[in-house]
C-alpha cells in the first residue's frame, strides 16, 4: 500500500471510529510511515554500503601512509641539519612548510571523496 492510500485509510477509519479512536488511528499510521522510512533507508544504506566504506577505508589508509612518511622523513631532515649543517639550520622552515602544504593539500582534496 502506498503512502497515500495509507493516509486515506487512516482518514477513512478516523471518520468511520469517531475521535475516540483518533489517537489509536495517528499511532498506527505514524508507525507504518517510521517503518517505511527505516526499509528506505535500510536499502539505500545496503545499495551504497560496501563500496563507500571500502573508499573511506582506502582514504584513511593514504592519509595515515602520508603522515607516517611525511613526519619521518621531516624528523630525519631535522636530525641530519642539526648534526651536519651548523649554520643551515634556516632550512628546517621550507621543509616543514613543505611537509605542511603537501599534507594539507591532500587531505582537502582527498575529504570529498
Amino acid at each position: 500500500m502506498s503512502t497515500g492510500d495509507e493516509l486515506k485509510a487512516a482518514v477513512s477509519a478516523r471518520r468511520d471510529l469517531g475521535p475516540d479512536f483518533e489517537d489509536a488511528i495517528v499511532e498506527s499510521f505514524l508507525d507504518k510511515m517510521g517503518k517505511e522510512v527505516d526499509r528506505r533507508v535500510d536499502e539505500r544504506l545496503a545499495q551504497a554500503g560496501p563500496k563507500a566504506s571500502a573508499q573511506r577505508r582506502s582514504n584513511d589508509g593514504q592519509r595515515l601512509a602520508l603522515a607516517i612518511v611525511s613526519l619521518s622523513l621531516g624528523t630525519l631532515a631535522t636530525l641530519t641539519l642539526a648534526l651536519v649543517g651548523e649554520g643551515q639550520r634556516f632550512l628546517l622552515i621550507p621543509v616543514w612548510v613543505g611537509i605542511i602544504i603537501v599534507n594539507v593539500v591532500f587531505n582537502n582534496g582527498r575529504g570529498k571523496d
